[in-house]
């Protein structure tokens, strides 16, 4: 009976073992190892797919890099382009690099290529104004550039030059397959070009762009090959490191989750992507009008310099010839909007008004002209559109003597006495209207009504007392009434030289 029951036990535990057996395999074939993410992308439909993928990836492959060696700062949210702060007038590296992949542009293997780099306006709006900016800009720092290379810490760059109707920019030659490292220098900061001076955080951003282009067939370097940007702001000596410290001290503060919506900063800058500058050579750059591309500016402008009829701060042009402009009206074609523009020195503006007719021009606000052109310019334009006058400081009437109304000397007719000649003929008086109290303008005057060459002016002279005559001063028109009426007659000079006005 024993022996029975211990095998009874073996026949138990061996089945007990056996049962174990068999379970320890399930799930094997369900595991980890059976179906790993490696087998399942390798499948050929997310085959084909990645292989789709990396063409187009290789189709965007810039031919170039360039790297700028400033840090950017950490104040700057994710998926919002770079910022970085440079020093005025301090020397910053750009590393041209050789981004091409065997067999990318082989034409300029073992050639020279041209780069442009340019200082140009962020804001789309100082955009639209940038020649006026920047003429602004030279007037009151008269011999600067705005940027400059560093030739003598820069590496591989060769004929380099820079235009002197081109403040912002320079442009030199240099061989991809040589280590190249251009050093720039911005000169302008960031409040230069602020309505109201702040302090440098609230300066305009600009921006560093690089343009290249490679030789076409007749040999010039018009042919584009690559454009890349980033966003900068200046600030005067030292004042860049101290705005990264303020950043930086400033994201210290916050908390791990606020972090998490800033970008890191990184020690270098990398330009990215952009459009050519509208004014470089490129051979599919049309003139024709369309919207602006990224970041592009009215540089284009037929002006690059202005002439003595351009409208600077300082400039007065003469008087008859700004009373000489006529309002602009609505059924003004294209051409004669244009023609209006540089007839009232607005030649700077004749590019960005290119496509305005009269209609057009009329319909804009005083807000939207003073946007476009500048508080200066705008206003400027906005009262000549409605043909606002200026006011003149002082009105006189003046009416020519005739022979036969000659008042004996020694017996003068009170100015503005009786309204008719000897001969019963009325005298008609013109409006004179001076814009300055000085005698050269009251001859001036005289000469553009009455039609008297103004070279032939020797003196002008006011009849007093007793038949004399007082030279006609600068202080004596300053005390002149408003609306003073004259006689005036001509008489020859000593040995016929020009003649003398005598009032009346």
């Amino acid at each position: 009976m024993a022996w029975v029951l211990s095998m009874d036990e073996v026949i138990e535990s061996g089945l007990v073992h056996d049962f174990d057996s068999s379970l320890s395999g399930i799930g094997q074939e369900l595991g980890a190892g059976a179906y790993s993410m490696s087998d399942v992308l390798a499948l050929p439909i997310f085959k084909q797919e990645d292989s789709s993928l990396s063409l187009e990836a290789e189709a965007k492959h810039p031919p170039f890099q360039y790297v700028m060696c400033a840090a950017t700062s950490p104040a700057v949210k994710l998926h919002d382009e770079t910022l970085t702060y440079l020093n005025q007038g301090q020397s910053y590296e750009i590393r041209m690099l050789d981004n091409r992949k065997m067999g990318d542009v082989p034409e300029i293997s073992g050639k020279l290529v041209k780069s442009i780099i340019r200082v140009v306006f962020h804001d789309r709006r100082l955009q639209y104004t940038e020649h006026q900016q920047l003429e602004g800009w030279k007037w009151n720092r008269p011999g600067d550039r705005l940027l400059d290379l560093d030739i003598p810490m820069s590496v591989g760059i060769i004929d380099t030059r820079t235009n002197p109707s081109q403040l912002n920019a320079v442009e030199f030659l240099w061989d991809p397959a040589k280590r190249t490292s251009a050093f720039i220098q911005v000169h302008c900061i960031s409040t230069e070009f602020t309505p109201r001076k702040h302090g440098g955080e609230k300066g305009v951003p600009f921006r560093i762009q690089v343009d290249t282009f490679k030789q076409n067939e007749n040999g010039e370097y018009t042919d584009h090959l690559h454009s890349a940007s980033c966003q900068i702001k200046v600030f005067k000596p030292k004042g860049a490191d101290r705005k990264q410290k303020n950043d930086r001290e400033k994201m210290e503060k916050r908390t791990a989750h606020e972090k998490e919506k800033y970008q890191p900063s990184y020690d270098t800058t990398i330009l990215t992507e952009c459009s050519p500058w509208p004014d470089t050579p490129t051979a599919y750059v049309n003139n024709s009008p369309s919207p602006a591309p990224t970041f592009t500016s009215s540089q284009q402008s037929t002006c690059s310099v202005p002439d003595s009829n351009s409208s600077s701060p300082n400039h007065q042009g003469d008087g008859v010839a700004q009373a000489s402009g006529e309002q602009i009206q609505p059924s003004a074609t294209t051409q004669e909007t244009q023609q209006w523009l540089l007839k009232n020195r607005f030649s700077s503006y004749t590019r960005l008004f290119s496509n305005f007719s009269g209609a057009d021009l009329l319909k804009l606000t005083k807000e939207d002209l003073v946007q476009i052109c500048g508080a200066a310019d705008g206003i400027r334009l906005y009262n000549s559109l409605k043909s606002r006058s200026v006011r003149p400081r002082l009105t006189i009437y003046v009416c020519q003597e005739q022979p036969s109304s000659a008042v004996p000397q020694g017996q003068p007719q009170a100015a503005g006495s009786g309204g008719e000649g000897g001969a019963g003929t009325p005298c008609v008086y013109h409006a004179i209207y001076l814009e300055e109290m000085v005698a050269s303008e009251v001859a001036r005057k005289l000469a553009s009504v009455f039609n008297i060459p103004f070279h032939q002016i020797n003196q002008v002279y006011r009849q007093g007392p007793t038949g004399i005559h007082i030279l006609v001063s600068d202080q004596m028109v300053q005390n002149f009434q408003d609306e003073s009426c004259f006689l005036f007659s001509t008489v020859k000079a000593e040995n016929n030289d020009g003649i003398h006005i005598i009032l009346k």
